[in-house]
C-alpha cells in the first residue's frame, strides 16, 4: 500500500459482524514464556507504527468492539467512525497488564492526557456516542441491520477525500504528524519544507488553473 500511488485513501474494516478487533488472545499469550511475549508484543507495536506511517490517510470503521489491541489499531489510523453501538477500551488492566502497541503513546494525543489516563487506568469501555463526544472518534453513527455503518460513513468520508489533491494531502498529513511532536516554531519550519515539495507539483498548477477557469480541477498526484 505504502508504495502504490493509485491508493488514496485506505480504510480498516473488519469482516466479522460485531467486531471491529477484540485484542490479543489471551489463550495463546498464555502458552508463551516471558522472551516470547516481549519479542510478539514488540512486532505489534512495529506493525502500529508502519500503520501509523501509511502516507495516505488512514480510516477505521469501528462497527462493534474494539478492544486492546484493536483499539490501538484504530488508534494507529488518522481517523476513527464507530457505530453508536461499538464499544472501544484499552482494556490492559483488566488483566494484569498495560496496552504494549502504542496505546500509552497515541490515547494521550488523541483525548488528552487526563482522559486516556482515566481510561487506561480503569480499563472502562466506552461506546460510539462516548467516544464522539472525548474526541476518540470523529463521527458516530448508529448501526444498521447490515451492521456496516460505520463502514458506509468511513466510505462516504474517504469519498470526501478522494478528490483533493493527492500530494498536497499526503503532505498535510506529513506535517502534522511531525509537527505536533514539536516546539511550535519547530512545526513552522517542517510546514514550510512540506509546503515546499508541493509549490513544483502539476497538480498545484492544476489547482490555481481550475479556480481560474472556474472548473472542478482533475489532480493527477503529481
Amino acid at each position: 500500500l505504502r508504495f502504490d500511488e493509485k491508493v488514496r485513501v485506505v480504510v480498516f474494516k473488519s469482516e466479522v459482524k460485531g467486531v471491529f478487533c477484540a485484542g490479543a488472545d489471551l489463550k495463546e499469550r498464555a502458552k508463551m514464556d516471558d522472551a516470547e511475549v516481549g519479542h510478539f508484543v514488540k512486532r505489534l507495536r512495529n506493525l502500529m507504527d508502519e500503520i501509523a506511517a501509511l502516507p495516505v490517510p488512514t480510516i477505521a470503521a469501528i462497527d462493534g468492539y474494539a478492544l486492546g489491541g484493536g483499539l490501538e489499531l484504530a488508534l494507529a489510523c488518522d481517523l476513527r467512525v464507530a457505530a453508536s453501538s461499538a464499544k472501544m477500551g484499552l482494556i490492559e488492566t483488566t488483566r494484569g497488564l498495560l496496552p504494549g502497541a502504542g496505546g500509552t503513546q497515541r490515547l494521550p494525543r488523541c483525548v488528552g492526557i487526563g482522559l486516556a489516563k482515566e481510561l487506561i487506568f480503569t480499563g472502562r469501555q466506552v461506546d460510539g456516542q462516548q467516544a464522539a463526544l472525548m474526541g476518540l472518534v470523529n463521527h458516530a453513527v448508529p448501526q444498521n441491520s447490515d451492521g456496516d455503518a460505520a463502514y458506509q460513513r468511513a466510505l462516504a468520508l474517504a469519498k470526501e477525500i478522494l478528490p483533493q489533491a493527492p500530494f498536497a494531502v499526503k503532505m498535510g498529513k506529513l506535517a502534522i504528524n511531525r509537527g505536533i511532536e514539536v516546539d511550535i516554531a519547530s512545526g513552522m519550519a517542517i510546514e514550510g519544507m512540506c509546503y515546499a515539495q508541493n509549490i513544483p507539483t502539476r497538480d498545484r498548477q492544476e489547482g490555481m488553473a481550475a479556480f481560474k477557469e472556474k472548473r472542478p480541477p482533475q489532480f493527477i498526484g503529481k
